[in-house]
């Protein structure tokens, strides 16, 4: 049996709720927004049914939900929308390349300026080291909530208040934090981008855009919107300026039901579960002499565990997991910023569990592992 340990990559499996979701608008949904006979008023409503799901959750309304393709895409259409004032941004030192490329790519077109913060265990030295960074020039904080290397939690609520002192525009990566923290816009989140496959539950190729309407985002793309289609450029409102093409509909059916499937479990319970497994394996690991764990005394971490075993490569160790039915990502997880910081050039091997994985397969994992240590005789 294979037991999925990367749900940080993409969750799996998937809710029941979700499968019969899907498998329900592949037979009763076409287009959204584009007609009005009965096939393209059905598609509408679910897609707006699912806006209103998303609104509800994150605290915002309807119009303000703008259906992605991942959150890849949704930082790419807020960053390279806020370049187009030029200007500069701060992010961090755990970014993932969905943040840190398109801010690079925008400083090497001329477009705007940037500088990283580091990250400290300590809420308060993080964000004394934003604060630092703050020109008057600086238009926007762009970071991740959660990182995707170790779960470091940053302290989102306090940057935020510190971005509306300061006038500036506060774009959150939240897709390793929401669906397992309690993710708001009104925590003061301007922009709110998040992947639909990973704590939502919601199928591969979904992602979502929140925003608060405070800050323009011009569009990234043009094209039909299936509103005010006489015009020769985007509609002035959200959603419909950012929504170019036809909307995903049966990904909005997918989200609208993982995101009900969150909201029944209870983001805090999924939390505990989650934790709880990560909490056991590092126990078991903490015996493990070769074995080196990226984790620091006085930070707060989503549920997410890193670990390397000697100097044995983190893909070779990945590699030897799967062959004992454990699927656990290995590598720099798009994340060169974050191993850069741990000293971890090579990579790391990143445990992932979602609100399907069981104790008992934690257990397994760890007896693998140290099978793993004393089979390879690694050297520390």
């Amino acid at each position: 049996m294979t037991v999925n340990f990367d749900n940080a990559a993409t969750t799996f499996p998937k809710p029941p709720e979700v499968r019969l979701a899907v498998e329900k608008a592949l037979v009763r949904c076409g287009s959204a927004g584009r007609g009005g006979h009965p096939l393209a008023a059905r598609s509408s409503e679910l897609v707006y049914a699912a806006r209103e799901e998303a609104a509800s959750f994150f605290g915002a309304e309807p119009e303000q939900v703008v259906f992605t393709s991942n959150c890849t895409h949704a930082l790419n259409i807020a960053i390279q929308g806020l370049a187009k004032g030029g200007g500069h941004v701060i992010i961090s030192r755990i970014e993932h390349n969905s943040v840190l490329r398109p801010v690079y790519a925008q400083a090497k077109a001329g477009k705007l300026r940037y500088s990283i913060a580091d990250v400290y265990p300590s809420p308060a030295d993080t964000l004394e080291s934003f604060a630092r960074l703050i020109r008057p020039d600086t238009r926007a904080v762009i970071c991740t909530l959660a990182g995707n290397v170790t779960g470091q939690i940053l302290p989102w609520k306090e940057i935020a208040a510190l971005c509306r002192e300061k006038g500036l525009c506060f774009v959150a990566d939240g897709a390793q934090a929401c669906g397992v923290l309690p993710v708001k816009l009104t925590d003061g989140i301007n922009i709110l981008c998040t992947a639909g496959h990973k704590g939502l539950y919601g199928i591969t190729g979904t992602g979502l855009l929140l925003s608060d309407g405070e800050f323009d985002i011009p569009p990234l793309m043009q094209g039909g919107s299936g509103s005010l289609s006489n015009l020769p450029e985007m509609p002035p409102f959200l959603p419909d300026s950012l929504e170019s093409g036809t909307v995903n509909v049966i990904g909005a059916a997918s989200l609208r039901a993982g995101i009900r499937f969150v909201r029944n479990k209870g983001t805090d319970n999924i939390f505990r579960h989650e934790t709880a497994l990560c909490d056991q394996l590092i126990q078991r690991l903490q015996k493990l002499p070769a074995v080196k764990i990226y984790r620091e005394a006085g930070a707060s971490y989503a549920p997410i565990v890193s670990f390397n075993i000697g100097t044995l490569p983190s893909e070779e160790i990945a590699a030897k997991l799967a062959e004992k039915g454990f699927c656990l990502r290995a590598g720099l997880h798009c994340a060169p910023l974050a191993h850069q910081a741990l000293g971890t050039k090579s990579g790391a091997v990143r445990f992932s569990p979602s609100v399907f994985s069981r104790m008992q397969d934690t257990e397994h994992l760890a007896d693998a592992i140290r099978e793993l240590c004393e089979k390879e005789k690694v050297i520390l």
